[in-house]
């Protein structure tokens, strides 16, 4: 399966090396252009690609750049992926450290994933937005493991979670459904599933004990 990364950071370079390593066709981007992508690239075998052609034709996209540069895509990007593309949203609003004041999020209450679905004009499935990069690697485990790590996910496609619950399986991790886009307040910064690395039922309270309310330090 095509699987393109728009971002090559932490998150989006070690997911380059799970989805890889799980057998996919993986082709990477970031803002600066594929020639700064070739270290990358050779580790994994993965393509570097430019934005669009990560896209293309792609049935999973995962958008992992930080939220002030998601505007500045590229309009209409998902028009060439597959007609049944599912998007993954890793992004995190962090107003204070990196991002700045967005209105949507702050003003009008959207979550972050709603917010980035507006500029995307499509839906998203949050995952990955509170697990530590190096987790991905280190605690990657075969289903059935004690100590197999779940992640929460959240969205209001049901066909693009299974996709996304399958994924995960694949690279090592179960899936936790925290409901639809409205109900993923329950896993950004400041809750307290973000960072967690625990197993199911524990994911399932963490998220439960979740306050909607952003305390004053992920706050403009």
């Amino acid at each position: 399966m095509k699987i393109g990364i728009i971002g090559a950071g932490n998150i989006g370079g070690n997911l380059t090396r799970r989805f890889t390593a799980a057998g996919h066709d993986v082709h990477v981007a970031n803002s600066r252009g594929p020639h700064t992508l070739g270290a990358l690239a050779e580790e994994t075998g993965a393509t570097a690609a430019t934005i669009e052609d990560a896209v293309r034709d792609a049935r999973v996209v995962v958008v992992t750049i930080p939220l002030k540069a998601v505007p500045a895509l590229p309009d209409g990007l998902l028009d060439s992926a597959a007609d049944d593309v599912t998007v993954i949203d890793t992004g995190n609003y962090y107003p204070q450290q990196r991002d700045g004041k967005i209105t949507g999020i702050e003003d009008e209450g959207l979550t972050e994933s709603r917010w980035t679905e507006r500029q995307l004009g499509h839906d998203v499935v949050k995952v990955f937005n509170g697990t530590y990069a190096q987790d991905l690697i280190d605690k990657a485990r075969p289903a059935g493991d004690p100590q197999r790590v779940a992640l929460p996910i959240a969205g209001d496609d049901e066909a693009a979670k299974r996709v996304v619950t399958g994924l995960l399986d694949e690279i090592g991790f179960d899936a936790v459904d925290a409901g639809g886009q409205d109900e993923s307040w329950r896993q950004q910064p400041g809750t307290p599933v973000y960072g967690l690395a625990a197993d199911a039922a524990a994911v399932r309270k963490a998220l439960d004990a979740a306050s909607p309310e952003r305390t004053a330090e992920w706050r403009a």
